[in-house]
């Protein structure tokens, strides 16, 4: 992991592009999609998942004014370095920025050194049904996204992370309908989504999106508690302990069972 300094960087005074406001970037991101990869964190989230490791990124108004133009310069800086992967664009929630977003992710595929494939790492809350417009222009130049679901339950997962999830299964929904492919990530916390029947839940909810190319089930785990404590936020999961990797196997399992059983009653 490289992590750039945003103090050295760029306003965006004069950029013929909206701003974006960054939290942080890093230069050798390797799990944040295909290959290696430049990934822009953004400021601004409006979920309050009780696991977050970066409470930091939730204020709005923070961070750092950025512009396109800068970040695509440091990319291309380094593009040798990332000719198998490209640039991931996180949070944070990015879709709280659709104006930034879209100009970066067009721009990436209009470079003249090449196309550089985008990956969109989101919660899909931000995403808005009745204006789908809003969005529409980040997904038309976006290759993969890295959808995160909270919890298969509406209620649990209102519980967990503050709001509920209807706005997420309507992104799920316009992904599945442009065909974007998707990696579905689930962080499994003991106690909260551990479970075999929430896992398979799961698995019938994101059956039905034929674009899901792929499962990421991500044990929980207590690094991110200095940052509540240097902030004065309280942790919601005090007390919970890591989640066992040995288990990993079964729920991903029962998740891809859920997923077989939608996926077999679609074609009778």
């Amino acid at each position: 992991m490289a992590i750039i300094d945003l103090n050295t960087l760029d306003a965006g005074m004069g950029s013929r592009f909206p701003l974006g406001r960054l939290h942080s970037l890093e230069s050798m991101g390797t799990v944040d999609g295909p290959g290696i990869r430049f990934v822009v964190f953004v400021q601004g989230c409006p979920m309050r998942c009780a696991y977050c490791h970066n409470p930091d990124t939730w204020a709005i108004n923070a961070g750092t004014r950025v512009s396109v133009e800068h970040i695509v310069e440091l990319f291309e800086n380094n593009r040798q370095f990332y000719r198998n992967g490209g640039i991931t664009v996180s949070g944070g929630e990015p879709l709280l920025q659709p104006d930034f977003l879209a100009a970066l992710f067009a721009e990436m595929h209009d470079r003249p050194r090449g196309r550089v494939h985008t990956c969109l790492d989101t919660s899909g809350y931000a995403f808005d049904p009745d204006h789908p417009e809003r969005t529409a222009a980040v997904l038309d130049d976006c290759d993969l996204v890295l959808l995160d679901i909270k919890h298969a339950d509406p209620e649990r997962h209102r519980d967990l992370t503050g709001r509920g999830m209807e706005r997420i299964v309507a992104f799920g929904d316009e992904l599945a309908r442009r065909g974007i492919e998707t990696v579905i990530r689930h962080v499994v916390v003991p106690g909260y989504t551990d479970s075999t029947d929430e896992c398979m839940r799961l698995g019938r909810l994101i059956g039905r999106w034929p674009n899901v190319v792929g499962l990421e089930m991500l044990p929980y785990h207590t690094m991110g508690v200095v940052k509540y404590e240097k902030l004065g936020i309280p942790y919601r999961l005090d007390g919970v302990p890591q989640m066992d990797k040995e288990r990993i196997p079964e729920l991903r399992a029962a998740v891809l069972r859920g997923m077989k059983e939608v996926r077999q009653a679609e074609q009778l």
